[in-house]
C-alpha cells in the first residue's frame, strides 16, 4: 500500500471516523515527548486552510487543558496530547482541504514550515544552502532535537532522490509526506514528490524526488 502527495485526498466520511494519527494514541508511551511549536502548527494548520473563523470553533471545541495551554516551541510536551490535537484538527481540516489524508499532510507541512521560519529552521537552511540532499542528509538529527522517540534515517538514491525510513515512528504516512514536501519546498526543489510505503502502524518508507 503506498500514499502519493495527491493534491486530492478522498472526501470526508463524518467527525466520527477514526484518524491516523487517533490509531497510534496505543503506542505513544508517557514519556514520549515533542516541541511544543508542533502542537502550535496544528493551530496555524487549521488558519491556514480553513481560515480564521474555523480557528477559533476549533479552539473552543477543545475541553482538554492539555490542548489549550500555551505552547512554548521549543518545550517538550507529551506525544499523546500532539496525537489528541491532531487528530481532532484532522476533523475540522478534512472537509476544508480534500479529506483526512490530506488534511494530515497540511498538518506535516506546516510543521515543517514552521520550523524553518524559526532562527534555528533558518541558520539549517543557511547551512545547507538550499540543497535537497544535505537538508535530508541533517533530518536524523534535526528530528533528535524535537522528539525523543522513533528512529529516523535517510538514503541518498542520487542526485534527486532519497529514501526517508521511519522506524517506531508515531505520526501516520500522510503526515510524513507533508513534512517531507515542505523540505523539499524550502530547499527550493523543483517539482517535488513524495510517496510513502507503510510497513507497519509505526514503520514507513518515503520515497522522495524532484528535479
Amino acid at each position: 500500500m503506498s500514499h502519493s502527495n495527491s493534491a486530492v485526498g478522498p472526501s470526508a466520511s463524518g467527525s466520527a471516523e477514526i484518524t491516523d494519527y487517533e490509531r497510534r494514541l496505543p503506542h505513544a508511551k508517557p514519556g514520549d515527548t515533542l516541541r511544543g511549536m508542533y502542537f502550535n502548527a496544528v493551530f496555524n494548520a487549521v488558519k491556514a486552510a480553513a481560515g480564521e473563523q474555523v480557528l477559533s470553533q476549533f479552539q473552543q471545541s477543545l475541553k482538554d487543558p492539555a490542548l489549550t495551554r500555551r505552547f512554548i516551541d521549543f518545550s517538550s510536551y507529551p506525544v499523546i496530547d500532539f496525537l489528541k490535537l491532531a487528530a481532532a484538527a484532522t476533523k475540522v481540516l478534512a472537509p476544508h482541504v480534500g479529506g483526512q489524508e490530506n488534511a494530515q499532510r497540511h498538518i506535516g507541512k506546516q510543521s515543517v514550515t514552521d520550523f524553518f521560519n524559526s532562527m534555528v529552521g533558518k541558520t539549517l537552511l543557511l547551512l545547507s544552502g538550499d540543497s535537497p540532499v544535505k537538508i535530508l542528509s541533517r533530518l536524523p538529527s534535526g528530528y533528535s532535537t524535537s522528539v525523543n522517540w522513533g528512529e529516523r534515517s535517510v538514503t541518498i538514491l542520487g542526485e534527486n532522490a532519497a529514501r526517508v525510513s521511519y522506524r517506531a515512528g508515531l505520526m501516520p504516512p500522510c503526515h510524513n509526506e507533508g513534512s517531507l514536501m515542505g523540505i523539499l519546498q524550502a530547499a527550493k526543489a523543483k517539482n517535488p514528490q513524495v510517496r510513502s510505503y507503510p510497513k507497519g502502524i509505526l514503520d514507513c518508507d518515503c520515497e522522495v524526488s524532484w528535479e
